[in-house]
C-alpha cells in the first residue's frame, strides 16, 4: 500500500509518499504554510504522483472523539474541524490539508491520524485535573497530551536499536521542535506526559510559553487590562524562546547568541534547559525508574548542546552522554556516557513512517472503533 503522508504543522506542511517498505518516494516541504494561499503546489505535487492508494493526515488534536486513526469523510471532516479552538494553530492547516488533497485524490481514501490518540488511555491520575467534577463530565477537560505520534515512533524505534522488547522499557520521549513535549512510555504505554488539554501547556517551547501560574493569567486579565485575544495570542506566539531571547524563538540563533554572551539568550537557554531538566525528573517518576532517554525531533535531533545540558543535570538518574558521541550524532544514535545505566538515544523523527504504519493499519481493518458516536 502507497501511502501519501500529509503532516500539517503550526506553520508548515510536509507531505511524502511512503511504499510498502516505507521507502520515501517522492517529498514536498513548505516552510510557510498558512493552509490558503500554497494549494496550487499541492495540487501539482499530488496531481503528479504515478501511485497513490490511500492518504494520512497529521491531526493535532482528536478531543474525546477521537482515539485512533479514523477514515475521513464529510462528518469526520467536520467533527475535526470543530476542534479547532483546542489547538487553533495546528486543526485548522490539517483541515486545510484534508480539504485540498482530497479535491486531486477524491477517490483515494483518507484516515486522519491523531496526536492524541497515543494518550488516551493515560491512567486518570495523569489525565485528570483537580477540577470541579460537573466541569470535567460537561466540558471534557482532561491532560490530552500531543506528539503522540512523534512520541509512539520514537519509543519502538528505541526498542528495536536496543534488541530490547518495549514491554520491559521504562523510556522518557522528548520530542523537541519548535512545539515540545515529552511522554513517559512505560511497557510502550504511554502512561504521563507534559502538555495538557491544549499544545500550550508543559516546556518552555519556540513561541509557547509552557507552563504559568493560571493566577498570574487571570492577574494579566483582571489588572493588566489585557484582553483575551491579546493574551492568547501572546502566549501562543510571543513568548517562549521568542519572548525571553527576541527573534523567532529558533534554538539554533538562541544558542549562537548565548555563546556570543548576550544576556537574554543565555537567561531564554538557562530557563529552556532547567524546565526540560525537571519534567525528565518527573516523567521518570511516573515510572518509577528510567531505562532509556530519547532526544527527537528538530532541536532533539541538532541541539548537542540541548542534550548536554538537561543530561548534566540528570545524574542522579543514572543519565549520562558521551560528549564525543553527542557531538557527532546525526541519526539514530547511541550517545551513552560508559559510566551511564540509564541509555541515551538520539533518534530521527518519522512521523510518517508513523501515520502510514496507522493509515494501513485501519484500511485493513486491523483497528478496533476509533471515534466516539455523536
Amino acid at each position: 500500500m502507497y501511502v501519501l503522508v500529509a503532516n500539517a504543522g503550526s506553520s508548515s506542511l510536509k507531505m511524502r509518499l511512503l511504499d510498502s517498505t516505507d521507502r520515501v518516494l517522492a517529498a514536498l516541504d513548505l516552510g510557510q504554510w498558512a493552509g490558503r494561499h500554497e494549494t496550487e503546489e499541492i495540487e501539482h505535487f499530488v496531481g503528479a504522483l504515478d501511485r497513490v492508494d490511500a492518504v494520512g493526515h497529521r491531526i493535532v488534536h482528536g478531543g474525546t472523539t477521537f482515539h485512533g486513526p479514523t477514515v475521513i469523510d464529510a462528518d469526520v471532516r467536520d467533527r475535526i474541524a470543530a476542534l479547532g479552538e483546542l489547538a487553533p494553530l495546528h486543526q485548522p492547516r490539517g483541515v486545510a490539508g484534508i480539504d485540498t488533497i482530497s479535491q486531486v485524490l477524491p477517490d483515494v481514501a483518507a484516515v486522519a491520524c491523531f496526536d492524541t490518540a497515543f494518550h488516551h488511555q493515560l491512567p486518570n491520575v495523569a489525565a485528570t485535573y483537580a477540577l470541579p467534577r460537573t466541569w470535567i463530565e460537561r466540558w471534557g477537560l482532561r491532560r490530552y497530551g500531543f506528539h503522540g505520534l512523534s512520541h509512539a515512533y520514537a519509543s519502538r524505534r528505541a526498542a528495536e536499536l536496543l534488541g530490547r522488547d518495549a514491554a520491559g522499557l521504562r523510556i522518557v520521549s522528548c520530542h523537541l521542535g519548535a512545539g515540545a513535549s515529552l511522554a513517559a512510555v512505560d511497557g510502550g504505554h504511554s502512561v504521563d506526559t507534559t502538555m495538557g488539554f491544549t499544545p500550550l501547556e508543559g516546556l518552555v517551547m519556540a513561541t509557547r510559553a509552557g507552563s504559568i501560574d493560571p493566577g498570574l493569567l487571570l492577574w494579566l486579565l483582571r489588572h493588566a487590562k489585557m484582553s483575551v485575544e491579546a493574551l492568547s495570542d501572546t502566549l501562543e506566539h510571543n513568548s517562549g524562546l521568542a519572548g525571553l531571547a527576541g527573534g523567532s524563538g529558533d534554538m539554533r540563533q538562541v544558542c549562537r547568541d548565548a555563546a556570543a554572551g548576550r544576556p537574554d539568550a543565555v537567561r531564554a537557554f538557562e530557563v529552556y534547559v532547567h524546565r526540560l531538566r525537571r519534567e525528565i525528573a518527573a516523567m521518570a517518576a511516573a515510572m518509577d525508574g528510567l531505562d532509556v532517554l530519547i532526544f527527537t525531533g528538530g532541536v532533539g535531533e541538532h541541539q548537542p548542546l540541548v542534550r548536554a545540558a538537561a543530561a548534566a543535570g540528570l545524574g542522579f538518574l543514572g543519565v549520562g552522554v558521551a560528549e564525543a558521541a553527542n557531538t557527532a550524532a546525526t541519526t539514530d544514535a547511541d550517545i551513552t556516557s560508559p559510566s551511564a545505566h540509564v541509555r541515551t538515544l538520539v533518534i530521527t523523527a518519522r512521523e510518517d513512517t508513523e501515520i502510514a504504519r496507522q493509515t494501513r493499519a485501519v484500511l485493513r481493518g486491523e483497528s478496533g472503533p476509533t471515534m466516539r458516536p455523536r
